[in-house]
């Protein structure tokens, strides 16, 4: 009988999860793929956009840093609205008055509407990504976080493969309408986040207890599962804000996750203009450059799911975090495209690998009230230091030396930095508890 129940327990646990992750996983990573085709835009925008303009490289790299500005701003607020709105409303809010954002930087004639826009669309955005992770712990249960979390997540470097040749296509609409093909791909890139943001009302449920989609035995069963894993012991447990922004492992994390935000965001933003420095003509440019996000899309599923299967955090984190180092350290020092290339592919490789595993070893250490604004507040502090300080950073270093490849050593110095400080934080204590290891499912 013992094991005539636990195998009905197995096939229900195994349906009512097939069930939730087709349910909303496709849906959330079309959103998410747009977020970061309308937040990514602007590196082969700027192919022309920064000619028409007359934006210098410092100029063109504070600008789009001030998108993680506000972002960091807002993100906490946001997120702490989602909690208190519910997802299917205010990811319907985020989506729409972004794609809206989006879209209206086609009207920038100058250095200052393309800062005021870029710091909007930073505001606008604010609390998607955070708020999809603790929506998804609304729905997800842990032993299957770090594949979910790392498939959900392919829409970043899918956003990049697609979005580049995507673009580039874009770009060649020059002249049509009287327009530059870079308005015509803010416009025709724009307006689907709008559409996605509405579909959003009638899509999205925004807890189990309310899903109509599956039978009463699946709901109970995943709101038990669930229930229990709030039991479980936590590093950071509910607290206000104030000590929340203190707190040493949410501060450490934060610092871990700038590593492979700075990576993936300066990239995202200067790739194309580095790969473009060896002659290469725009439509060359937009492939070449979503060659690294194609193989990354691929890589950092199977490490989710490895993570997962062997139940270990830690190394599955700092091994990437040691790809992303080598990478950039490699790549600062080549000159000729082909290893560029290679290497190029080896950073974002890791920048993406990483997400999986940390995001499920970042919601083990947080509780239930602490999730949302902890989530957000290392998305948030990641954000400004990684997008915000080091898309800056690089173009400060890229105006100096006038090396695209030498801008990228301080980005190298920093992953050092985040690998000791994931090292120190999940060392094994005295009872010999290692805090990025799971327990058994």
């Amino acid at each position: 009988m013992q094991a005539s129940g636990a195998m009905a327990k197995s096939e229900l646990e195994q349906k009512t999860i097939r069930k939730v992750v087709w349910r909303l996983v496709p849906f959330l990573m079309i959103c998410y793929l747009f977020a970061y085709i309308d937040r990514g835009n602007v590196g082969m925008a700027s192919l022309q956009m920064n000619h028409d303009l007359a934006m210098s490289a410092k100029v063109f790299g504070f600008g789009s840093s001030l998108f993680f500005i506000s972002y960091f701003f807002c993100e906490v607020p946001s997120n702490l609205a989602l909690q208190k709105y519910g997802a299917r409303l205010w990811i319907s809010r985020i989506m729409i008055t972004w794609g809206i954002i989006s879209a209206g930087t086609a009207l920038v004639q100058n250095a200052t509407m393309f800062y005021v826009l870029r710091f909007l669309l930073g505001a606008a955005e604010a609390g998607f990504f955070p708020g999809v992770l603790l929506y998804l712990s609304y729905w997800i249960p842990a032993s299957y976080r770090a594949r979910i979390v790392a498939i959900f997540m392919v829409a970043i470097p899918l956003g990049n493969f697609v979005g580049s040749p995507l673009s580039a296509l874009l770009l060649q609409m020059d002249g049509i309408a009287g327009m530059r093909g870079w308005h015509w791909l803010f416009i025709l890139e724009g307006l689907p986040t709008v559409l996605l943001g509405l579909m959003c009302l009638f899509f999205l449920t925004n807890k189990p207890e309310q899903a109509r989609w599956l039978k009463e035995e699946e709901r109970t069963w995943l709101a038990n599962e669930l229930a229990t894993e709030t039991k479980a012991p936590k590093k950071v447990l509910d607290m206000p804000l104030t000590k929340l922004f203190r707190n040493r492992y949410v501060l450490c994390l934060a610092l871990v996750d700038t590593c492979a935000s700075a990576a993936g965001s300066t990239l995202n933003v200067w790739q194309p203009q580095l790969l473009k420095s060896y002659g290469l003509t725009v439509m060359q440019t937009g492939l070449i450059n979503s060659v690294p996000y194609a193989l990354a899309c691929v890589l950092m599923v199977y490490w989710g799911r490895r993570s997962d299967r062997v139940k270990e955090r830690r190394w599955h984190t700092v091994i990437p975090m040691l790809l992303i180092g080598m990478g950039l350290f490699a790549t600062s020092l080549s000159g000729a495209l082909l290893p560029t290339i290679c290497l190029l592919c080896a950073v974002l490789v890791g920048a993406y690998a990483f997400k999986g595993p940390f995001w499920a070893l970042a919601g083990d250490m947080l509780s239930g009230s602490a999730a949302a604004a902890g989530l957000a507040t290392i998305n948030a502090i990641a954000n400004l230091l990684g997008g915000g300080l080091m898309v800056n950073v690089y173009g400060w270093v890229k105006e100096a030396t006038g090396s695209y490849s030498l801008a990228l050593m301080p980005l190298a110095i920093l992953t050092l930095v985040s690998v000791a400080t994931l090292l120190l934080l999940t060392r094994k204590g005295r009872s010999g508890h290692m805090v990025g290891k799971t327990e058994a499912a």
